[in-house]
């Protein structure tokens, strides 16, 4: 059978309609998997393009007996083609394919549990985490509530097949998470972890390498790019649904930051694995640059001064002094003590010079752009200087265009017809090698602007730095979710102003409110979709992927448009 004809039973077998803008889109999908041109695809709400490039992929995928990857934008739309679509496009099909394909998801290493960091402990991490040794986090006489998470997963982890957050239920909290967790420069390797063998990201792994379809988000797409060795199964294929963010969440990877509250902890967790003389060192370091960024304004830096720069080095001295005095060792638990001092000693040496390099050439030839910002923490200013790259276009063009045939999908890619600005922001246009691709748009079956209403409550003030939370808009949302009766989503710019007005709305209303941290994201849709007055509070990776059909969500509130960096 042929991709349409594919397409067509599946759509039938699972009780929906034909669309011509899903239709052409498939074909679209399938021609450019042949002829190795990369496709850009424009597809409005209500198309069905999930099914428009799945179809093609598992086709492709079985036909050549090689792996199709699809990245997305956010977790929760990983776990909707995993959990939802295709299941359900595999059974629709099972009589018409030649064998039930294998899919997979894989997720960043810091979204399953670490054995070796359950079994044999290390330092508590993040700068808001408490001082309390690890020991008493593992303790089953913790009475803390961070203290009852950590045992709890601690048992958790004898009786989970996949170790994936997103399968526990009910979840927990991130910062209880971050106690049984590791990213991947903290990780000791398989060689080395006494767990290598029971890791379940790298099951996660081995799976994903046995998969017809691979299911990830960009933010690994991205580590896979810029990463020494492969994270991702080797592919020829690629598809980039949501691709509209596929920049930001590039960017947001190659984004490096620096705090006094970070340094500190670094400086604590490596107390015990050097000489006092570098803790020293480090712990002056830090109040210097401290000092210097509190008294700083924010904003993008365009020329670094001489204090600054001062600080910057003796920060990058002290960390690279502190990397090279810890000592391996094969002892389990020391082992991953170190691991975690040496990843956070690295990420300052690399970050402090990274900033150091970044106003070496003339402004116009810069590569990365600077800049300070004092985000608000419990009511107090903490002072984060961080470093972005002003493009990615080059490294998306070498790393994944040159790689792969890409096929990148969303339903907002064009900016007056035409997709030039998304191709040049990507990379697809630029160079003197420019890579074969064209654009479609293949519309929507939908007419908008009879299908809702766009309401602006312009008699409010403008949104302060901290988005919603004067008097006024907690009362205008307050009535808003009342006259819908719950039902609501909430996109907030900041954590701090979803999580202010989740507990403001919680003292009001008479319907549930979750807030995002409060569990798992997919947990949280879950119980968001399962019950019709409920209203859910979140940021960014809300905006993306995350499916509520029926009655359930009936209003959609944005506090206001976030803009992530200066010069965006």
């Amino acid at each position: 059978m042929s991709v349409s004809e594919l397409l067509a039973t599946a759509v039938a077998a699972l009780g929906g309609s034909e669309r011509s803008g899903q239709q052409e889109m498939a074909a679209a999908v399938a021609r450019a998997f042949a002829t190795e041109e990369h496709l850009v695809v424009q597809a409005g709400t209500g198309t069905g393009k999930s099914l428009a490039y799945l179809v093609p992929a598992l086709v492709h995928a079985l036909d050549d007996d090689s792996p199709v990857v699809v990245s997305t934008a956010t977790i929760a739309l990983q776990r909707q083609l995993v959990d939802r679509d295709l299941p359900r496009l595999v059974d629709a099909l099972a009589d018409a394919l030649p064998r039930r394909p294998q899919f997979a998801l894989l997720k960043g290493r810091r979204n399953y549990l670490c054995l070796n960091k359950i079994h044999n402990g290390a330092a508590a991490d993040g700068a808001d985490a408490d001082d309390r040794p690890q020991e008493e986090l593992f303790n089953p006489m913790a009475v803390s509530a961070l203290g009852r998470d950590v045992q709890r997963l601690t048992e958790w982890a004898s009786s989970t097949e996949s170790g994936d957050r997103d399968d526990l239920k009910p979840g927990v909290p991130d910062r209880s998470w971050s106690q049984v967790s590791v990213s991947a420069r903290e990780c000791l390797g398989v060689a080395r972890c006494p767990f290598g063998t029971e890791c379940f990201s790298e099951r996660a792994r081995g799976r994903a390498g046995q998969a017809d379809i691979v299911v990830t988000n960009h933010a690994l797409l991205a580590i896979d790019a810029v990463a020494e060795s492969a994270v991702l199964p080797e592919h020829a294929l690629l598809v980039v649904d949501e691709a509209h963010e596929l920049v930001d969440r590039v960017t947001s990877v190659a984004t490096a930051e620096l705090t006094s509250a970070a340094l500190g902890v670094t400086a604590r967790r490596i107390a015990r694995l050097v000489e006092p003389e570098l803790i020293q060192r480090l712990e002056a370091a830090t109040a210097n640059f401290a000092s210097v960024i509190h008294d700083g304004t924010p904003g993008r830096i365009d020329r670094l001064d001489e204090e600054l720069a001062t600080y910057l080095t003796a920060l990058r001295d002290a960390a690279t002094a502190g990397r090279s005095a810890i000592e391996r060792t094969n002892d389990p638990k020391a082992a991953s003590a170190r691991a975690e001092a040496v990843a956070a000693l690295s990420e300052i040496s690399d970050t402090a010079s990274r900033v150091l390099a970044s106003f070496g050439p003339a402004i116009p030839d810069r590569t990365d752009v600077v800049w300070l910002e004092h985000e608000e923490i419990r009511g107090a200013a903490r002072p984060v200087l961080r470093v972005a790259p002003l493009s990615v276009a080059g490294l998306l063009r070498s790393r994944v265009f040159s790689r792969s045939t890409v096929v990148l999908t969303s339903a907002t890619l064009t900016i007056g017809g035409s997709f030039d600005a998304m191709a040049t922001a990507w990379g697809l246009t630029g160079a003197d090698d420019d890579a074969r691709w064209r654009g479609l748009d293949v519309g929507s079956p939908f007419q908008h602007a009879k299908a809702g209403i766009l309401y602006v409550a312009a008699h409010l003030p403008p949104p302060g730095r901290d988005g919603t939370g004067s008097a006024e808009q907690l009362s205008e949302i307050a009535e808003l979710i009342a006259a819908a009766d719950g039902r609501t989503l909430g996109l907030f710019s900041s954590m701090r102003a979803a999580r202010a007005a989740a507990e403001a709305m919680r003292g009001r209303l008479s319907t549930p409110v979750l807030c995002q941290g409060d569990d798992s994201t997919s947990a949280l849709v879950e119980q968001f979709s399962a019950d019709p007055q409920t209203s859910l509070f979140g940021t960014l990776s809300l905006w993306q992927g995350v499916d509520v059909p029926g009655p359930s969500l009936s209003l959609v509130l944005i506090d206001r448009i976030p803009f992530p960096r200066p010069d965006d």
